[in-house]
């Protein structure tokens, strides 16, 4: 792939609480210049700024490591993105995650306590490989497993099959594990998930889903990362099939609009989430969560939402293994009549 370069398509013109008359387009390479290695920051200075409803295309890398681990573990150094070796010979910031995240992107009409509405628009896979892995005292069963594998997958983009092995092939369904803003002060660790978004590996936020984040610091700081071409909800042990992609991203601030947790909306479902070191904990924050949606965007009764909750939605395990464990309720939309719409 060539080489982007970070060039604004169009003009805009600003409003105070939502798009622009008129929004621009941009690209946002992965260079050693435009990520940041392992860490959410609101004292990062953005690579990028653009207005509310601006779109980026941001190119990403996967966390299958160094182009010299890859071609060890197997890939051919054709099919490793060029793009790779001058951000590891070059990015000496690094830590305390692991993640290689583009950005951060500010979007400038954002401000504390307004809610960042990201459209994922388009999700394109960029290598012919994923990789999947586990190591020593990592993944949801480290004891079970005390050592490391790696295991490098092919990736079949005309079909949009991952060929695991003879056999069994994985349907295709990309999507980034790690979308987020800034926490309020310096860095964080990308691993663990919390209100800021970030690591939240949940794989129904592919494209044509919206991601609503809360506000903490000005211009939101937006990163994207960690690309999977596909993964199972629980991710046990510790990755997905991790891969490179490029992600299309429309993002709008929204003044109207105030949240705790992260939510989002698919053609298909509303979803809350939690995130906590106890899955408890993580299960009520999106329960309650889901039950404050269901009160002020459908109207129900304090008591009939926590009764749909019982009756229509469902809590999944989005993640086991990044500090914070994640759970996700999702409302399914067919649930709302035209009068209840």
């Amino acid at each position: 792939m060539s080489r982007f370069t970070t060039v604004p398509c169009a003009m805009w013109l600003a409003l105070a609480c939502s798009v622009p008359a008129a929004a621009a387009d941009y690209v946002l390479p992965a260079t050693p210049g435009t990520v940041a290695w392992g860490y959410y920051s609101g004292q990062s200075k953005p690579v990028l700024t653009v207005h509310s409803g601006d779109t980026v295309r941001m190119q990403t890398l996967s966390t299958c490591g160094s182009p010299q681990q890859m071609q060890e573990r197997g890939v051919a150094a054709a099919d490793i993105p060029p793009y790779t070796q001058p951000i590891y010979d070059e990015v000496k910031d690094r830590g305390p995650g692991g993640h290689i995240l583009t950005g951060p992107v500010s979007i400038a009409e954002a401000e504390p306590g307004d809610v960042l509405e990201v459209h994922i628009e388009k999700v394109d896979i960029d290598a012919n490989f994923a990789c999947n892995a586990f190591g020593l005292n990592r993944g949801f069963l480290p004891m079970e497993y005390p050592y490391s594998r790696w295991k490098i997958v092919p990736l079949d983009r005309q079909h949009m099959m991952a060929r695991f092995a003879p056999g069994i092939d994985i349907p295709l369904r990309p999507f980034f594990g790690s979308m987020g803003v800034a926490p309020a002060g310096g860095k964080i660790d990308s691993a663990p998930p919390f209100s800021h978004a970030g690591n939240m590996d949940n794989k129904e936020l592919v494209a044509g889903t919206t991601l609503y984040i809360p506000v903490a610091v000005k211009g939101a700081l937006f990163e994207a990362g960690d690309g999977h071409a596909a993964q199972g909800n629980g991710e046990v042990d510790i990755t997905a099939l991790e891969t490179y992609l490029t992600g299309t991203f429309r993002f709008v601030v929204r003044k109207d609009r105030h949240l705790v947790w992260p939510r989002a909306e698919t053609p298909d479902y509303y979803i809350t989430m939690g995130f906590s070191p106890d899955l408890k904990q993580a299960t009520e924050h999106a329960l309650r969560d889901m039950i404050e949606f269901l009160q002020t965007e459908k109207h129900l009764s304090r008591d009939d939402a926590y009764m749909l909750a019982s009756v229509a939605v469902d809590l999944d395990i989005t993640q086991l293994v990044d500090g914070n464990v994640g759970v996700h309720a999702l409302c399914p939309k067919k649930i709302f009549t035209k009068a209840a719409r």
